[in-house]
């Protein structure tokens, strides 16, 4: 019995080559011409696979992959900017008096119109502790790109300004009115709690555990630390959530109408 000599090459030429590259078996095809085309050479359109050749006479140029733009966390590091140069204010002037001028004061504000505290004392920090701005910055960097990049720029910027708000309520709702408090921890914890209720949107059960775990520890870490203020960390993280939920809630009733079906 005989048999080919070369039985490799043989079955080779019975396979579809792509015209552009003769060393790469294809069988897909273009839809419009039909002849193969490489995985290199495919160009996907609405209407399905084609060639370059056939995209080029189609639109009278050559095809040309959109390369994805990189993502940058403008508003994070906007943010984070502002903090920072606020604090660097703080240790210029002398006398405190941006931290007099801008520090949440229950005690006169409600007499004097000075409602803006409620928003300005979160972009200021204790001036004696170089710690209290670290930590806070290096949350924000690590919620906020996340974030941003989640929600879209504006839903993250107002969650976050929203939540700085909701802290300075908890302040005046469950501690002395007439304490004098800083910080951006009210809407770090916001951003915590808007992470977690996307969390929870997208079931991620390992990363809610994580994050309920990290919850835990900043708790008893507000209540067994002298002079962290816990209030503003619940009332951040409480119109963090709400305001999340607000925001994402026609995603989050698509979302669930889809799981049911």
């Amino acid at each position: 019995m005989d048999y080919p000599s070369n039985p490799q090459q043989n079955s080779s030429q019975t396979e579809p080559t792509c015209p552009r590259h003769s060393d790469r078996v294809s069988y897909a095809r273009c839809k419009r011409c039909m002849r193969p085309a490489c995985g290199e050479c495919q160009i996907n359109l609405d209407v399905g696979m084609i060639c370059p050749d056939c995209y080029r006479e189609l639109y009278g140029r050559q095809y040309q992959a959109r390369t994805p733009r990189r993502f940058v966390p403008y508003v994070t590091y906007t943010l984070i900017g502002i903090n920072v140069v606020v604090y660097l204010l703080q240790l210029i002037i002398p006398q405190y008096w941006v931290y007099s001028m801008f520090a949440l004061k229950w005690d006169y504000t409600e007499f004097t119109g000075e409602y803006y505290r409620v928003l300005t004392s979160g972009f200021l920090h204790s001036q004696n502790d170089y710690s209290h701005i670290v930590m806070n910055m290096l949350s924000l960097y690590i919620f906020g790109i996340a974030l941003e990049q989640m929600m879209g720029w504006w839903r993250y910027l107002l969650v976050y300004l929203l939540s700085i708000v909701g802290g300075s309520f908890g302040v005046l709702l469950l501690d002395d009115p007439t304490a004098e408090v800083v910080g951006a921890s009210g809407g770090i914890f916001g951003l915590i709690g808007a992470y977690l209720v996307i969390m929870v949107v997208l079931r991620e059960r390992d990363n809610i555990r994580a994050l309920m775990i990290m919850i835990a520890v900043n708790v008893a870490f507000g209540f067994l630390v002298p002079g962290i203020s816990w209030q503003a960390h619940a009332g951040g993280f409480a119109v963090g959530a709400l305001a999340t939920g607000v925001l994402l809630a026609p995603q989050i009733i698509q979302r669930t109408r889809s799981i049911q079906r």
